[in-house]
């Protein structure tokens, strides 16, 4: 039976298709940052910070861990600085740079620029950090796991609900701060338990991971 497309056409398609795919990521990403008080230039540059920096990891430190069942390491595969590693029984806990430390600098940054009461950050973190906390879940031989979309809605309701006229700026702080807190520090527990070699903070990749959290949020506040 002849195939529907040919294999150099398919090739095409596929491509086209991820293109436009990236387009419109990068197009509703640079608006969301723009809604954040950034020029465009400001924003492309963070994009492109973050997609780069979301394939490094920085070691902080290991800890013994529970193996994994058999089933789990077949399946599981993690890369790190491009090299997959095997599980040894302990687990390398590091820090992503384009999950983390970017967003991390960057909500300081919308701090110092923005008129948000500290008492009220505070607030709006700790509301997601619970909610991210009791949403989220360890998996073995992976890392944890919680529903995509929680922590953005979440986050979105809190600024809109506590500051109204800065919720932009409020949304991603508390969205991305309050994710890496309940779901990745609060968490560090559970490290132990899910047999991974490596278990990175805001890692994840950039549009499924902590920037994502933030992005959707201002987008939604």
């Amino acid at each position: 039976m002849r195939p529907p497309f040919p294999p150099l056409q398919l090739i095409l398609l596929l491509f086209i298709l991820v293109m436009a795919i990236s387009i419109i990521y990068l197009g509703v990403f640079a608006f969301a940052l723009e809604k954040l008080g950034l020029s465009t230039h400001s924003a492309m540059l963070l994009l492109i910070s973050t997609m780069l920096g979301s394939g490094i990891n920085l070691p902080l430190f290991q800890m013994q861990a529970e193996a994994p069942s058999t089933e789990v390491q077949q399946m599981f595969r993690n890369w790190y600085f491009g090299h997959r590693l095997p599980f040894t029984g302990n687990t390398i806990v590091a820090i992503n740079v384009g999950g983390a430390v970017i967003p991390i600098c960057f909500s300081i940054y919308l701090f110092q620029v923005n008129p948000l009461p500290l008492s009220k950050v505070i607030l709006a973190i700790s509301i997601v950090a619970v909610i991210s906390f009791a949403g989220s879940r360890p998996i073995k031989g992976i890392g944890i796991g919680m529903p995509i979309f929680l922590a953005p809605l979440v986050a979105a309701l809190t600024a809109l609900s506590i500051t109204p006229d800065q919720s932009a700026p409020m949304a991603y702080i508390c969205g991305t701060l309050g994710v890496l807190i309940g779901a990745d520090l609060l968490r560090m527990k559970d490290v132990r338990k899910i047999g991974t070699p490596v278990a990175s903070i805001g890692g994840a990749g950039t549009f499924d991971g902590i920037f994502l959290t933030g992005i959707v949020a201002v987008l939604l506040a």
